[in-house]
């Protein structure tokens, strides 16, 4: 026997629930012949009478209930499957993994989570701690969607990076030092040296910005999770050098300095992603709610 067919079962549904052919017909937008047509095609398929016309209105036989009671259900699941797909569709629900470091989760992803969390709940982020370097590589073999990375990056094939936030890096220094308004390279570098690791797009940044001045200074510790660089930095163990996102906490402000630098050095922010015209639904609402948050 073939596959039952859910128009068919929508039609006799729809016939008992109204009681004639032609409301059904009405409410189903169809031609009255094609009410007929399916009721006809259901009743050859099963070899059963299904409906029995009344005086005043159809009602089913047994075997027609038994058939509605359940096409009730196949329906209830059809339409629950459609509107499944058509959420995932406008990106309303799914699962998204979304790669950043520790300094951005801290302070800044928070109110992006909480403003997807309030408009798009059905949405899930994974929040993996990463490099930028890794970030792109993950991107590139898929197995990450959107990835919060420094900039400039070497370009990658089919992965877009749109600029989101700019940081200005400070330098973080215990407050017990004797220091100067603006902290030079020279002067930074004859201090002890609390930096991100080597791999990292911060550690070549603040190298640079020493090697312009002409300095070569050797970090007495690398370590990539800002909060413990800052405990380290109040505890007197050395200086830092860090983006600023927002003010550093009072229990932070009795013990450490944060002094501009001179010259200056700023970090950049890209989300990356592939081409929008690959994006599922929840990534790209994730996208955008994102660069909500960017800076004009």
């Amino acid at each position: 026997m073939r596959q039952l067919n859910l128009d068919q079962l929508r039609t006799l549904v729809s016939i008992v629930d109204l009681g004639t052919f032609s409301a059904a017909a009405r409410a189903l937008h169809l031609a009255q012949p094609t009410v007929s047509l399916h009721v006809s095609e259901l009743e050859s398929r099963l070899g059963a009478q299904l409906l029995v016309r009344g005086a005043r209105r159809i009602t089913p036989t047994v075997a027609g209930a038994a058939l509605v009671e359940r096409a009730r259900r196949l329906l209830r699941d059809a339409d629950d499957a459609v509107e499944v797909v058509r959420r995932q569709i406008e990106g309303r629900v799914g699962r998204v993994r979304l790669g950043t470091s520790t300094g951005v989760v801290i302070e800044l992803l928070p109110q992006v989570l909480e403003a997807l969390a309030q408009d798009h709940p059905g949405i899930d982020v994974e929040v993996n701690i990463l490099g930028s370097s890794e970030m792109m590589s993950r991107l590139a073999m898929g197995t990450l969607d959107i990835g919060l990375v420094a900039v400039p990056q070497p370009p990658t094939r089919d992965i877009v990076i749109s600029r989101w936030r700019s940081q200005p890096m400070m330098a973080f220094v215990p407050k017990t030092w004797v220091a100067p308004r603006r902290v030079t390279p020279r002067w930074l570098a004859e201090r002890p040296l609390i930096l991100n690791d080597a791999s990292t797009h911060m550690y070549r940044r603040t190298m640079e910005w020493f090697a312009a001045a002409g300095e070569s200074p050797r970090p007495r510790i690398e370590l990539n999770f800002d909060a413990a660089m800052l405990a380290l930095v109040a505890a007197g163990y050395g200086a830092a050098v860090l983006p600023v996102h927002q003010p550093v906490g009072a229990d932070f402000n009795a013990r450490l300095q944060v002094l501009p630098l001179q010259p200056k050095l700023t970090r950049h922010l890209g989300i990356a992603h592939r081409p929008k015209a690959e994006l599922d639904g929840a990534t790209a609402t994730v996208v955008k709610v994102l660069s909500a948050f960017g800076q004009r």
